[in-house]
């Protein structure tokens, strides 16, 4: 039979028309037909069998020479096969060269599927989590790796939040896990060696501390000859102004020394469970009135729900209104407007503080929690302003599991929203 489909049908259609023809010799036609397609179907049929064998045993000896219709599907599926196995052969490659160039990476790199389930990791994921792909393939990773910081941040899919944990494999050492979206409903999870990092930080926080409570008993003293100075009638008048401006620089150091052990608390001290109930609405009610009393001329406007209470502490959250408070008075104008907002919503609690002062250019936004971080820094200093009020602020909100959200605007002024969650709250 002929190799094109063309000649396939003809050379059939003759088949059929022959047996048709001799069987209408020998008395029946229909009878020679029947017999010439049953030939042609046993034929195919063997050929069929012959060669899904074939398929099976890898051997198309049968099918190589000649150019019948058998020949031309061996030839179509040999080409598609022979394709099939390049485009393999180059996957394989592909797959071969990200291995190797995620191996290479110093950071752990894992692939996560929609149910933060393991499905490819890299060396250095292995070596910094303890990971062993043949048996954590397929495993959630946060059964494997047991920090409440990273399940919450697996829940959340928040891909701009980086979290800290102790390493499950070395006692000292720290690592930093950040989500990265990857593919359709997968997710990489990047594991970072922070130790050097956290060490740093930690040495900071200690020398901060260290050197604040040095500091505090000789400003102690400073301060004491001072107030002794001020009240002795012998000085001499020429010296009065002198002294009133070193009273005033021992009070700011004071002060410096004060927030620095708060800060060095709070950031040693991490998130806590709270179990007392504080009454906020008193808390601002009293820090109002001191800030009233002593800025008579700037207009505080508050409104508070009395009915809403957080759990907390009671006197972190007076340092937090105090805080707010005190970085709004320092930037409005003399007769300017504050307004302060204690209420509860479907989300949880907030409090507000917003003021009709100088505002902040949107660049300075993301530094305002830093330490020593001033907009102004000669404004400031000539305000009171150090830079720590709210570092403060953020790390009393991050111990409440709360969040800060500051807009502002220059000439316009500026609000600041502390979100506490809905299990924060008592009503």
């Amino acid at each position: 039979m002929s190799g094109t489909p063309q000649k396939f049908i003809l050379s059939l259609a003759m088949l059929l028309t022959g047996g048709a023809l001799i069987g209408w010799i020998y008395g029946s036609a229909e009878r020679g037909f029947m017999i010439a397609a049953l030939i042609s179907l046993i034929w195919n049929v063997r050929h069929l069998l012959a060669f899904v064998t074939a398929i099976r045993t890898g051997n198309f000896d049968l099918f190589r020479d000649g150019d019948g219709i058998w020949q031309q599907i061996y030839s179509r599926f040999n080409y598609e096969r022979e394709r099939a196995d390049r485009y393999k052969s180059r996957h394989r490659q592909l797959l071969k060269e990200v291995r190797k160039s995620t191996d290479a990476m110093p950071d752990g790199a894992l692939i996560l599927d929609e149910n933060n389930e393991i499905l490819i990791c890299n060396r250095a994921a292995k070596a910094l989590a303890g990971l062993k792909p043949k048996k954590d393939r397929g495993r959630r990773v946060d059964n494997i790796l047991r920090d409440p910081g990273l399940a919450k941040l697996l829940r959340s899919n928040n891909y701009a939040h980086e979290i800290e944990m102790p390493s499950p494999v070395q006692e000292k050492q720290w690592l930093s896990c950040r989500l990265v979206p990857y593919g359709a409903n997968q997710k990489l999870l990047f594991i970072r060696d922070v130790t050097e990092r956290m060490q740093m930080s930690k040495m900071r926080r200690d020398f901060v501390a260290n050197a604040s409570h040095e500091l505090r008993s000789p400003l102690t003293v400073i301060s004491g000859y001072l107030d002794t100075l001020a009240d002795d009638a012998n000085v001499p008048a020429e010296w009065a102004q002198p002294m009133a401006q070193m009273k005033v620089q021992a009070n700011r150091m004071n002060t410096i020394v004060a927030e620095l052990l708060e800060l060095s608390r709070l950031e040693n001290a991490g998130m806590a469970d709270f179990e007392s109930i504080v009454d906020v609405a008193d808390i601002i009610k009293t820090t109002s009135k001191r800030f009233e009393s002593s800025n008579p001329s700037i207009n505080l406007a508050c409104k508070i729900d009395k009915n809403v209470r957080l759990k907390g502490s009671g006197s972190e959250i007076e340092s937090l209104v105090t805080n707010l408070l005190s970085n709004a008075y320092r930037h409005v104008a003399e007769d300017g407007n504050i307004k302060i907002a204690w209420f509860s919503d479907s989300g949880g609690a907030s409090l507000i503080v917003e003021d009709d002062g100088i505002g902040i250019d949107p660049e300075h936004l993301p530094r305002l929690t830093e330490r020593f971080f001033r907009v102004d820094r000669g404004r400031s200093r000539d305000a009171g302003g150090i830079g720590l009020g709210l570092a403060i602020v953020k790390h009393i909100l991050s111990r409440h599991a709360a969040t800060l959200d500051i807009v502002s605007e220059p000439g316009t002024g500026s609000r600041f929203q502390c979100r506490f969650t809905a299990q924060r709250v008592v009503t």
